[in-house]
């Protein structure tokens, strides 16, 4: 029987208790340091606690250490990684190859800070080492299937949440415009603020749009299509999200992979027990800046967010005229 696993995002203990609860078979969490949402840091004892809970049904705990490294933070990144380790984490996710070098008793699972989009990058990795290999968010289907027939690392891809409109670990917007750098944690975004399209001889097109941010995304309509690609982990973004955003998106995907799994006997979950939500989920009712597909079929209209970064809330009706002022 192959595995197949559901990865949810935790920011702290908490995050990670609601995933484990809602049907995550792994969650990821970051660690004090090295990883790429700073602003979601855990101690080693926190993320301990969360390994103790995690193991009671079989789920799995991945940190990230997935920012590069400077050479004079190797040691540092190495006993953070080392007490990660003892903490009993299952797998680090990092994007710096030192820490391929170090000798860690622990899989290592090739960030999609790593820009994971070829058969050939994703089947060096499998044979340098790497148990698992993570996406890079824009690939079609065809593309994702190329890339599992070729390695023998598992393949893990985004199927929910924020959309980088750059490649992941190759975006350099942040850092240009500011000393904060989405490669070292702390990316200020400024894909999601307003812009103006001008041409070569000055005139403006389009004036103060968010012409860069780009709608979250949504395959859980798609889960089928990605296991008969060869993709054994699917991972919801969000190590930033609240508790609300955790348990209804995690107990949404549950149900789709469930389904899925259904119809494919020699597929089963990773995990143990059962969980039964006490509400319906619907992730238009979390945070989204509309969903969409991306470029799962190849590239389309309708990935642009254009009128705002934000959530856009759940469609409830359109209006249909306006009177008396």
């Amino acid at each position: 029987m192959k595995l197949v696993e559901l990865l949810a995002p935790a920011k702290d203990y908490a995050a990670a208790a609601a995933a484990v609860d809602y049907g995550a078979d792994a969650v990821y969490i970051g660690g004090a340091r090295f990883g790429a949402r700073q602003a979601a840091g855990n101690s080693a004892e926190e993320i301990a606690r969360v390994v103790e809970y995690a193991h009671r049904f079989g789920v799995r705990v991945h940190a990230t250490l997935n920012t590069l490294v400077w050479d004079d933070e190797l040691e540092a990144a190495e006993r953070q990684a080392r007490s990660l380790i003892d903490a009993g984490v299952d797998a680090l996710i990092v994007q710096d190859m030192a820490l391929r070098r170090m000798d860690l008793p622990v899989e290592l699972h090739a960030s999609t800070q790593v820009s994971n989009r070829t058969p050939e990058g994703a089947r060096f990795l499998g044979e340098a080492g790497f148990a698992r290999v993570i996406l890079e968010r824009n690939l079609t289907l065809e593309e994702i299937r190329a890339i599992c027939a070729a390695t023998a690392a598992e393949v893990e891809c985004f199927v929910h949440g924020a959309v980088c409109v750059g490649y992941s670990g190759r975006c350099f917007l942040s850092r240009s415009m500011s000393a904060r750098s989405g490669n070292r944690g702390v990316c200020s975004q400024p894909c999601r603020l307003t812009w103006d399209l001008t041409d070569g001889k000055g005139r403006t097109w389009i004036a103060g749009k968010h012409l860069l941010s780009v709608r979250d995304m949504n395959l859980s309509q798609r889960i089928g299509d990605l296991l008969d690609a060869g993709v054994t982990s699917f991972k919801i973004e969000g190590r930033l999200k609240d508790l609300a955003y955790i348990r209804n998106v995690v107990a949404h995907y549950r149900r789709a992979v469930d389904e899925a799994l259904a119809l494919r006997p020699g597929l089963v979950r990773s995990s143990v027990g059962e969980s039964v939500p006490d509400f319906t989920p619907d992730p238009s009712k979390s945070f989204t800046r509309g969903e969409s597909d991306y470029f799962l079929d190849g590239k389309r209209a309708g990935v642009a967010s254009f009128d705002t970064p934000k959530a856009v809330g759940e469609r409830v009706g359109r209006v249909a005229g306006v009177s008396g002022g």
